[in-house]
């Protein structure tokens, strides 16, 4: 049957929506990568807070802990109170969140308060994507959702270089302040052209199994962070990780038993599923773990202000611009696997291109690295992304986005503390101090480079042999860190080979829309 001669089952205003939904991911997407280049700003303590690193760490790592730990519980609220309404809270609480940030007095406030926006950020991710799963004909959903992932692209363009600008100019709360007008705009547009939209039988609310989701995921993302900081030996970290694990096993086995669960596990038995999973986990392991380090090599290495080390995250972001809306005729053409394949391998290739990057090396590498990464990543998040979406029915895509969302999260945060430990371990076995620093200031620059850089400031004669040490401990430490990325990716090259579908299905007859979303398409 010709699939073009089939009912329109979308919504009329379906690309307006789409709109306004990257409106909304812009925000929250825009907010992470404009703080990556504000950190050493924060730091200052004239014209910042005086953060002292693990301050800055935590000042990240409370909104990821909040953020990971209640994804998933939000894409559940959202199919059964309203993805609309989801939404719209969202936003709100994150606007609210990001002006209490921008006028934060202390680094402990700015910690709180980046907390609060986490909440609001888990709302709003798997709503948007959700959303998308239900006003698009299925049909129409692959190229949809490339757009999606190019709105990511466009906020890590655009995050870096305002943020860049807005330092310059002005004070370190600017950063954080640009996204209450942005929210103000989203929720205008979201009560105006969105339909409200939830799964119509919803059964009763899993409440054990949303509280084990809670504890385990947030137990799990505090034990990653607590072995990037102290190194995963660490009590508090091991602990704290196997509690989490255990808790999650928990929670899989007691969903398997219930009439109503949160996650349907079978789900997991579906090979398209679980690859794609993995598949998004492995790649923001290796990709986000890659940015963590890359970030201190523009600015401390370097010597880059925040705004020329954002805009050399800009080949990053066109990279992905460009080519995650084409991703989904990629994919008609030669099917999910080698278009996946291909991507990973890409991903791969620019995370080894970091080997060759040492302290003086053309600038001009770094942006080819990132223009490669970000051309890889566009082919690899739109179809494993709609290949998760593909499983669920409509009704169900909250806990579909919730479910990708998290594993992307959780992926990125164990990237960032692995390979963050990695640099850190052998940054400080390489670094050798010149002698006559006091033994004060010698534990503070073998700490990080960023201590490094803060100790050679009170040197005197000692700083240039000081900079130099650490920024030669610092690139070999940053070359172990790129191997351990690399294979990452690489093993989610093989995880594509081996359970990805080769050929796309033929799309059949779509769906039927639920009789709620019937009468919302016929009152629009």
């Amino acid at each position: 049957m010709d699939t073009q001669a089939q009912p329109q089952t979308g919504h009329p205003r379906r690309w307006a929506i789409l709109g306004v939904l990257v409106i909304s991911l812009l925000v929250v997407v825009l907010d992470n990568t404009v703080l990556n280049v504000a950190m050493r700003t924060i730091a200052d303590p004239d014209k910042g807070l005086g953060a002292t690193q693990s301050e800055l760490e935590w000042a990240i790592n409370s909104y990821t802990l909040v953020f990971a730990g209640l994804l998933f519980t939000a894409g559940i609220l959202a199919d059964r109170l309203g993805r609309r309404l989801s939404l719209t809270v969202g936003l709100i609480v994150f606007g609210i969140a990001s002006l209490i940030s921008a006028y934060a007095s202390s680094p402990d406030q700015l910690i709180a308060a980046r907390a609060l926006m986490g909440l609001g950020a888990a709302a709003v991710m798997p709503a948007t994507l959700s959303i998308i799963a239900n006003v698009f004909d299925p049909r129409e959903r692959p190229r949809a959702i490339g757009v999606w992932a190019g709105a990511v692209g466009l906020a890590v363009a655009v995050g870096p270089v305002l943020g860049g600008l807005l330092l310059e100019h002005f004070w370190w709360g600017s950063v954080f302040l640009i996204n209450v007008p942005i929210v103000i705009l989203g929720v205008a547009l979201v009560a105006i052209l969105v339909p409200e939209s939830r799964d119509p039988k919803p059964g009763r609310i899993d409440v054990i199994g949303v509280l084990l989701s809670i504890v385990g995921l947030t137990l799990l993302t505090y034990g990653v962070i607590k072995g990037g900081e102290d190194g995963f030996g660490a009590t508090a970290a091991w602990t704290t990780l196997t509690t989490g694990l255990l808790v999650l096993v928990g929670f899989v086995l007691y969903e398997r038993r219930i009439t109503y669960p949160s996650l349907d596990v079978r789900l997991f038995a579906n090979r398209q599923f679980s690859a794609s999973t993995g598949i998004i986990g492995l790649v923001f392991f290796a990709a986000m773990g890659s940015m963590f380090f890359g970030a201190f090599y523009l600015q401390m290495v370097r010597g880059y202000g925040p705004l020329t080390s954002g805009a050399l995250f800009v080949p990053f972001a066109l990279g992905q611009i460009i080519f995650a809306p084409a991703s989904s005729t990629m994919v008609k053409r030669f099917g999910p696997k080698r278009v996946s394949t291909v991507g990973l391998l890409l991903v791969s290739a620019a995370l080894a291109l970091w080997l060759f990057i040492d302290v003086d090396t053309p600038i001009a590498l770094v942006a080819v690295a990132f223009f490669i990464q970000g051309v890889g990543m566009a082919n690899v998040m739109p179809p494993a992304t709609e290949a998760i979406m593909a499983t669920l029915p409509r009704e169900k895509a909250g806990v579909g986005s919730a479910v990708s969302n998290t594993i992307r999260q959780l992926g990125g945060a164990l990237g960032v503390a692995v390979l963050g430990a990695v640099v850190s371990s052998v940054y400080r076995s390489e670094l050798t101090a010149p002698a006559g620093l006091p033994d004060a200031a010698s534990e503070l620059a073998h700490e990080s480079i960023a201590g490094a850089y803060a100790v050679a400031g009170q040197a005197g004669p000692a700083a240039p042999a000081l900079l130099d040490g650490a920024n030669a401990a610092f690139v070999t430490a940053m070359h172990y860190a790129s191997v351990g990325s690399t294979v990452f990716a690489l093993l989610g090259a093989l995880v594509a080979v081996l359970w990805l579908p080769g050929k796309r299905p033929a799309a059949g007859p779509a769906p039927a829309a639920a009789p709620e979303q019937d009468r919302e398409l016929a009152d629009a």
